[in-house]
């Protein structure tokens, strides 16, 4: 057939569409921008256009088989339901086939020619497994504004579609410009069992398919009712080898309403993965989440036989933007990839929403419980995953939240708020660049707690760069090693709280306040080794610290560090301390200390302080074989100045005192 100049194909273009949910004016605002628009991915949507305005002269039921048929005209199947010849192919050149339904026994179509006014049955295969989706061509998926029931025909529709296309044998599902809501709160099974499943309800991708977006696509959330609590856009259900890439998902945050008895948990999410294996998702924004925006978990609990694994999962290359309460929500998973995402304000409030519980940009929580012999039970397990190269903006609590889960690894990000460490065992944070923001310089960086559970050990802290927080690294925990991080410009160093079998060890730390705190707490079974510290106020300080009863045989040990300038080193009613072959510029105050050993420090260089004082009662305390420096400053200052009220308790020997 004949093609017409483009201003004819204009004109037809509108008289196609009269009858659509659409108007003219829509219909040529949607033609001005498919003109400007100046993409590849545009200009093959406009070489796919239906030009032809003729109708066909040819009878199909005529047709032979074995037959090709190049489709270059207008195919109006007058309402027929037609039952073709076996192994018929249909090539697409222009033209177009409606109204009617094609019965195949073998044979091909081209993907172009497939639109909601024809129907295909019985045995076909897509000429070309990569399939293109003009939204103007399904006029039973409305676009825009619309109500809840036709957003739930959206979800319906849309989800048919894609496995319709895959029964064809599509692999790749494109769309380009299309924008549409999506009802997916409401129940629609009719069996006698009603109760709501997000991924049930959602538009669910089947398995080794790929959903392929641009950005002109927006797949967006119809505005949930007060009270709910559930629900996500798309969905990954049980199914393997699943991609969704590019495109946006728009949540209902600002749109939806929120009960009175809200307290941050109610809205939706964005994507589910539940029970998906090797699914990808690579470079969708995620938008205005009022739930969330991912969550990633499996059917059944781990020890039920009726428990479906998610495995293989990689988020990449995505955005997530203004998202209540939590970008990335994991309980349940394994070999996960969370690579070279933004996150940006998540769980900040807006004008038109609070900012929900939980603040983290990923939150990884598997759900445990213990049987009624205290036997830990693993509903759930989130093991093996990785988390890197993303950069993290302005959350409103922080970056990553390991609450419980094993095997973690966040390496190589840039953070502006803080990481923190709970219920987790093999979990490393490494490499990594915080960056306080305004907000987040009044709190730590890095905080390992654990409160000594059992499902606590084997984590690690290091080579991170840590700029201006309050506290850099924060310890409540068992069994870390906290080493060659680089603490700068912020207020204290590393605090240690509850602290036991651990090691903090080539940590550069130079702050405005203490370089190490231990205030009012118990540390066990643990080492201080070969940091360098320059310090602002203090640099250690240790009081209150070991002095209960439960505590009393417990150790700490601080060995060849350096104390790079002139502040001093305070032990205050303390206990089990071993201070050995340290560098010290500055003095020692001790006071009102047992089982304390100070000893073979290799240089203890004091100004304007006594090189080691001590003042108060003291038991089992070991001043020995020091090197120390006559003090500068005023001549009240000695080398050791004992001024305890129990010397007897002292040791003192083998202490020089040098004069510079």
């Amino acid at each position: 057939m004949k093609k017409l100049p483009y201003f004819l194909l204009i004109v037809f273009a509108i008289s196609l569409f009269a009858c659509s949910t659409e108007n003219i004016e829509d219909v040529i605002s949607e033609e001005e921008e498919v003109i400007d628009e100046d993409d590849d991915d545009q200009e093959e949507e406009e070489d796919d256009e239906i030009i032809s305005d003729t109708l066909c002269d040819f009878d199909i039921s005529s047709l032979a088989a074995n037959s090709t048929v190049t489709i270059d005209c207008l195919l109006d199947l007058e309402g027929q339901t037609i039952n073709l010849p076996p192994n018929i192919t249909f090539d697409f050149d222009g033209g177009d086939i409606f109204n009617g339904t094609l019965v195949f026994s073998g044979g091909t179509i081209d993907g172009r020619l497939l639109n909601s006014k024809l129907g295909t049955e019985g045995n076909v295969n897509l000429k070309n497994p990569v399939f293109k989706f003009t939204a103007t061509r399904w006029e039973n998926i409305v676009q825009g504004q619309t109500t809840s029931d036709i957003a739930l025909k959206n979800t319906a529709e849309f989800e048919n579609l894609m496995i319709r296309i895959k029964e064809m044998g599509g692999t790749t599902f494109e769309t380009n410009v299309f924008d549409a809501f999506f009802q997916t709160t409401i129940v629609t099974s009719t069996t006698a069992d009603q109760n709501f499943y997000a991924s049930v309800e959602a538009i669910n991708v089947p398995s080794d398919f790929h959903l392929k977006m641009s950005n002109s696509t927006n797949l967006r959330q119809f505005p949930a009712a007060g009270g709910i609590e559930n629900g996500t856009v798309i969905a990954v259900r049980d199914s393997d080898n699943v991609t969704i890439s590019g495109g946006n998902i728009i949540g209902d945050r600002n749109d939806r309403i929120y009960s009175p008895q809200d307290v941050g948990l109610e809205g939706t999410h964005l994507l589910h993965v539940h029970s998906g294996r090797n699914v990808t998702i690579d470079g969708v924004n995620f938008i205005e989440g009022s739930k969330g925006a991912i969550a990633i978990y499996s059917l059944g609990f781990r020890f039920n036989p009726d428990y479906v694994p998610t495995y293989g999962v990689k988020v990449i290359n995505c955005s997530f933007t203004n998202i209540r309460r939590m970008g990335i929500a994991l309980t349940d998973g394994s070999d996960i990839l969370i690579e070279g995402n933004t996150f940006t304000n998540v769980g900040q409030p807006m004008s038109g929403s609070d900012g929900g519980e939980v603040g983290y940009a990923i939150n990884i929580e598997a759900f445990r419980t213990r049987d009624d012999n205290g036997v830990l039970m693993e509903n759930e397990r989130a093991f093996d995953i990785l988390i890197t190269r993303n950069t993290e903006i302005n959350s409103r609590v922080g970056f990553t939240a390991a609450t419980i889960g094993q095997d973690i690894t966040i390496d190589d990000n840039d953070i502006e708020t803080r990481c923190i460490i709970s219920l987790a065992s093999g979990t490393k944070i490494t490499n990594n660049r915080f960056n306080a923001s305004a907000a987040a310089a009044e709190r730590f960086a890095i905080f390992a707690a654990g409160s000594h559970s059992e499902t606590v050990f084997d984590n690690e802290i290091a080579n991170n760069s840590i700029v201006g927080y309050a506290i850099g690294i924060a310890t409540d925990t068992n069994d870390i090693n906290v080493h060659d991080n680089t603490i700068t410009n912020g207020e204290i160093g590393i605090q240690l709280k509850d602290t036991s079998d651990s090691m903090f060890h080539n940590n550069i730390i130079n702050v405005n306040g203490t370089g190490i705190s231990a205030t009012n707490t118990f540390v066990n079974n643990t080492s201080i080794n070969e940091n360098e510290v320059t310090a602002g106020g203090f640099h250690l300080f240790l009081t209150g610290f070991n002095n209960t009863t439960e505590s009393n045989g417990y150790t700490i040990s601080l060995e060849r560090n350096k104390f790079l300038n002139s502040k001093k080193i305070t032990i205050n009613n303390a206990n089990g301390i071993t201070f050995k072959n340290n560098e010290v510029t500055g003095g020692i105050e001790l006071g009102t200390s047992n089982n304390i050993d100070i000893s073979s420090n290799t240089k203890i260089d004091p100004n304007d302080s006594d090189g080691i004082r001590l003042y108060g009662t003291h038991s089992d305390v070991s001043i020995t074989n020091n090197n120390i420096l006559e003090p500068s400053g005023a001549d009240r200052f000695d080398c050791i100045n004992n001024n305890s009220d129990t010397p007897n308790a002292i040791v003192l020997s083998g202490n020089t005192c040098a004069t510079r």
